[in-house]
């Protein structure tokens, strides 16, 4: 599914590269089932922001999230995503969340750009699409893997 919604050239984007070597976090993790077909999934990472002053900024990155073609277009990726978000209240997980995507249509789930204008990835990126969530300590570092 995935290749399908992204390209078999999914995993040389600079978003596989933040999240290398991390399992996603199955408690904020998503999939969209209709009986056994399988039809949305929304992953979740750990990851950081490694600050230049030596600090470590834990966040969650949220992605990929996915439908499959035939299902695009029905609210199916706001319904991922506002259940994610409601996870993340229940469990009361203090990370703040980050992703790669369109502001347009991040800015309802309260996704900006305002907090991420110093951050740099591992590889290219539309500055105006590295958003972020919640309470999002400004300042300069390269995101990648918690470890």
């Amino acid at each position: 599914m995935l290749d399908r919604a992204f390209g078999a050239d999914r995993r040389s984007r600079t978003a596989y590269r933040i999240r290398a070597g991390a399992e996603p976090v199955a408690a904020i993790s998503l999939a969209l089932v209709d009986g056994a077909t399988l039809i949305g999934a929304l992953q979740c990472w750990p990851v950081a922001l490694h600050r230049d002053d030596g600090g470590r900024v834990p966040l969650v990155m949220v992605g990929p999230v996915a439908i499959a073609p035939p299902h695009q277009g029905h609210g199916h990726g706001t319904t991922l995503m506002l259940a994610m978000l409601e996870r993340v209240r229940a469990l009361g997980l203090a990370e703040p969340l980050m992703l790669i995507g369109d502001p347009e249509y991040y800015a309802r789930f309260g996704f900006t750009a305002d907090a991420t204008r110093e951050w740099r990835v591992p590889g290219p990126v539309e500055r105006h699409r590295l958003l972020a969530h919640g309470a999002v300590p400004a300042g300069a570092g390269i995101l990648g893997p918690r470890g």
